[in-house]
């Protein structure tokens, strides 16, 4: 048996921990919002159709920002549809998921939710069959008070304050083909960079979200975000990626080592970014939003040209093992070891839709294998992200060669003197892990949260929510600024450490 050995000093600091990078998506697809978050006539609907047991799950998962309403689906969409009397709202065909929308649940009632659930919204514009006048004009009836036609109208749907909105996707996707009105790089950076011009006129204090590429296998990654960025640097503040990890895709220790490509991805994304902003003499650094990323079997998916149209079509409801749970832990590893410039997260998504959280129609609400290692997380990783040095055994996989078994990463609050060490073993044998934690003197054992079980292929499910849950376990004391730590093989780990000095 090999031992890891994770040393950290307070000196190696990458960034601040930005709460918005534990976001998540409540996209019109599938089941997400209708039986997902609203189920009027539900046992545990609220009065405005709200499912309350769902919100309970959300805020317990520690959620920050929800990006809303597509994904693929806000390209042909109509914002207005969605407000207004319900009674007068047009039932419509989705060509994204050729599913019909029926507009019961829009924009104020996704504020309200939003308000409920404790979340900021990240708010998408259609770029795909529509542009910059409604981009404007939905910024104007979300931000603007009163005395302008949007605003007023707002006023006249029952909503006297404004909605606030900060942060905005100038469309999804745009390089793909599946994209409903997707555009060249060139087309659609000089659409952004207008789209962004006029919405800032509206409301200058706004944050703005190009995209980027769909994923790093398209044929012009990279190419893509040089030149959306020579037409749009000025206009936008983030770059938006997206990635999904299949288990089918790759051997199954490729898979478990899928960070590894996250790594990669990011560090590419980062220097193009760069590379443009060198090319145009630019003060300002472009940040990114990984404003989708999760694992999904998307290798057994069923494309929209495939099925006939349906109501509530039940698309891509996943159910995660832990093998998946730890993935997703190891990626919120990789997002953090980023946090000098990603600043925005949005695990795609929240409610049924390779979720960590399901419902049944009617029926009960419980939490995915996937849910516990975001939550944890969530809750713990705050002030300064610590690059780990670490050591240790390698596994061997058939995409990346030998990598890590173990990898790590940690975060300190300054404020509460707190030191969480967040760790994964991505490997199949059990690796003992010891801290070098001698400098940071005056911290004591605090909680060892732990994620693992001897068959690694088990699930949740409604009849059996709680088979799989993180487990407080028993912490070694430091000794001299040093501790072990056994790490069970396909596990995930949060390691918490206190101040002496603080209460």
């Amino acid at each position: 048996m090999i031992t890891a050995r994770l040393t950290l000093d307070p000196a190696f600091a990458v960034g601040e921990v930005d709460p918005r990078l534990f976001g998540s998506f409540v996209e019109h697809m599938g089941r997400c919002v209708y039986t997902g978050i609203f189920e009027p006539g539900h046992p545990a609907a609220d009065a405005d159709g709200l499912r309350t047991d769902v919100l309970e799950l959300v805020r317990e998962l520690g959620v920050s920002l929800v990006r809303y309403p597509g994904g693929n689906f806000v390209s042909n969409y109509r914002w207005e549809d969605g407000v207004g009397p319900v009674g007068d709202r047009p039932r419509r065909l989705d060509l994204a998921w050729r599913s019909l929308e029926s507009n019961a649940f829009g924009l104020n009632e996704f504020m309200r939710w939003a308000g409920q659930a404790q979340v900021a919204p990240m708010m998408a514009v259609n770029l795909g069959t529509r542009g910059v006048p409604e981009a404007a004009e939905l910024v104007e009836y979300c931000n603007l008070s009163d005395g302008t036609a949007a605003a007023d109208l707002r006023r006249k749907h029952g909503v006297a304050q404004p909605h606030d909105i900060r942060l905005w996707c100038l469309g999804n996707e745009m390089d793909g083909p599946w994209q409903i009105g997707n555009l060249t790089a060139r087309e659609y950076g000089r659409l952004a960079a207008r789209a962004g011009h006029a919405m800032r006129r509206v409301d200058p204090s706004i944050e703005l979200v190009a995209c980027g590429s769909s994923n790093a296998d398209m044929p012009t990654f990279a190419a893509w975000e040089a030149t959306v960025l020579e037409e749009a640097y000025d206009q936008v503040d983030y770059l938006s990626l997206h990635t999904y990890y299949d288990p089918a895709k790759h051997d199954e220790s490729s898979f478990r080592a899928s960070a590894v490509d996250l790594d990669g991805f990011v560090d590419d994304i980062i220097a193009t970014a760069d590379h443009v902003r060198a090319k145009l003499r630019r003060g300002k650094r472009i940040n990114l939003a990984l404003d989708e990323w999760n694992v999904w079997y998307q290798s057994q998916f069923t494309e929209p040209e495939d099925r006939g149209i349906e109501d509530l079509p039940a698309l891509i409801e996943d159910d995660y093992t832990v093998t998946d749970a730890m993935v997703v832990g190891n990626l919120l590893i990789s997002m953090l070891r980023h946090a000098d410039r990603l600043k925005i997260g949005c695990q795609a998504q929240l409610v049924n839709i390779i979720a960590p959280i399901r419902t049944r129609a009617g029926g009960p609400a419980w939490r995915q294998t996937i849910f516990h290692p975001f939550a944890h997380t969530a809750r713990l990783a705050r002030g300064t992200v610590l690059r780990a040095a670490l050591t240790g055994p390698t596994m061997a996989t058939g995409r990346f060669g030998d990598v890590p078994a173990v990898d790590a990463v940690a975060t300190r609050d300054e404020a509460s003197g707190e030191l969480t060490i967040f760790a994964v073993n991505r490997g199949t044998e059990a690796v003992p892990l010891e801290l070098d934690l001698r400098a940071f003197p005056g911290l004591r054992a605090g909680e060892h949260i732990a994620l693992a079980e001897t068959d690694p292929s088990i699930v949740n499910t409604a009849a059996a929510p709680d088979r799989v849950r993180a487990r407080t376990e028993e912490m070694p004391a430091l000794d001299g600024g040093r501790a072990t730590v056994l790490l069970p093989p396909v596990s995930w780990h949060a390691l918490r450490f206190t101040s002496e000095e603080k209460p």
